[in-house]
């Protein structure tokens, strides 16, 4: 994974937490729905980044490089 990507991810899922605490904190459904849809889309992505590296690993040790 690309340290840029992680870097996104990792924001993603921080403002992901930040809103559904603030959703928790005034009792609104729709912000902790956004918050937690936020961190959901970050797991997602890192498990898409993870695969696509395992995947290149993988084709290296095939083609020796």
């Amino acid at each position: 994974m690309g340290f840029d990507d992680k870097l996104k991810n990792t924001a993603q899922d921080a403002a992901g937490k930040a809103k559904e605490a603030a959703g928790n904190a005034t009792d609104n459904d729709k912000l902790k729905g956004e918050g937690k849809a936020d961190q959901a889309k970050s797991s997602v992505k890192d498990a898409a980044e993870n695969a696509k590296d395992k995947i290149a690993e993988g084709i290296d040790k095939i083609t020796g490089n």
